[in-house]
C-alpha cells in the first residue's frame, strides 16, 4: 500500500494544477484567487512560522499531520487538505469512475448516484466548518467521514481518497449561503481520474 504524501517546503505555496478560471461556472476564478492565494497561503505561513526551529520544519505535511495537535496539527491539516482538495478538480474532468474503484462504489454504496446523495447529504448536515470524505482502509473498503474543522481520515489510519470542502470559503463568493448548490456543483468538476490514481495505489 502506497499511501498519498504531499512533501512541499513548508513555506513554498503548491500551485493550482489548473487556471483560476478553468472551473467556471460551477466555482469562479474570484473564488479560486481568494481560497488558494489567501486561505491555504495563510495555513502555509502560519504553519511556517509554528514550526520554525522545530522537529517538524523539515518534516513533509503528512507526517506533521500524524504526529502533531493543536495549532500545528490545524494549519498542518489545513495546508495538506487544501493541497489534496484542489487537486481533485479538473476542468475536463473524467466524470464516472471505472475499474476496480467502480466495483468498489457499487459493492459499498450500490452505486455512484448513491455515493453522490450519501456524500452530499453529509455535507449540508455537517454543522460548521469541515470537510466530508470518501476513503479508504487497506483492504480498500470505501467509508464516508465528515470531518469537523481540519480533520482528516490520515488521523483514522484511512486512505483519503476524494474529499468536499464545506468551509463557507469554499463557496460563498459564488452561492453565498447555498451550501446545497454548491455541493451539486461540486460534482461536475470532480476527477474521477485523480480518485481512482488514488485508489489503485492502495492495491
Amino acid at each position: 500500500m502506497t499511501m498519498t504524501t504531499i512533501t512541499t517546503t513548508l513555506l513554498t505555496l503548491v500551485e493550482l494544477p489548473y487556471a483560476y478560471d478553468a472551473l467556471e461556472p460551477y466555482i469562479s476564478a474570484e473564488t479560486l484567487h481568494f481560497h488558494h492565494d489567501k486561505h491555504y497561503a495563510t495555513y502555509v505561513a502560519k504553519l511556517g512560522e509554528l514550526t520554525e526551529g522545530t522537529q517538524y520544519a523539515t518534516m513533509p505535511l503528512e507526517k506533521i499531520v500524524l504526529s502533531s495537535d493543536g495549532a500545528i496539527f490545524n494549519n498542518a491539516a489545513q495546508a495538506w487538505n487544501h493541497v489534496f482538495y484542489f487537486d481533485s478538480l479538473a476542468p475536463r474532468a473524467k466524470h464516472h469512475p471505472t475499474g476496480e474503484l467502480r466495483k468498489a462504489i457499487d459493492k459499498d454504496f450500490g452505486s455512484l448516484e448513491k455515493l453522490k446523495e450519501r456524500m452530499t447529504a453529509m455535507s449540508l448536515s455537517l454543522f460548521g466548518s469541515g470537510w466530508v470524505w470518501l476513503a479508504s482502509d487497506h483492504d480498500g473498503q470505501l467509508y464516508i467521514i465528515p470531518k469537523a474543522n481540519a480533520g482528516t481520515p490520515l488521523t483514522d489510519g484511512l486512505i483519503p481518497l476524494l474529499c468536499i470542502d464545506v468551509w463557507e470559503h469554499a463557496y460563498y463568493i459564488d452561492y453565498r449561503n447555498s451550501r446545497k448548490d454548491a455541493v451539486e456543483n461540486i460534482w461536475k468538476v470532480v476527477n474521477w481520474a485523480k480518485v481512482e490514481e488514488r485508489y489503485d495505489e492502495i492495491k
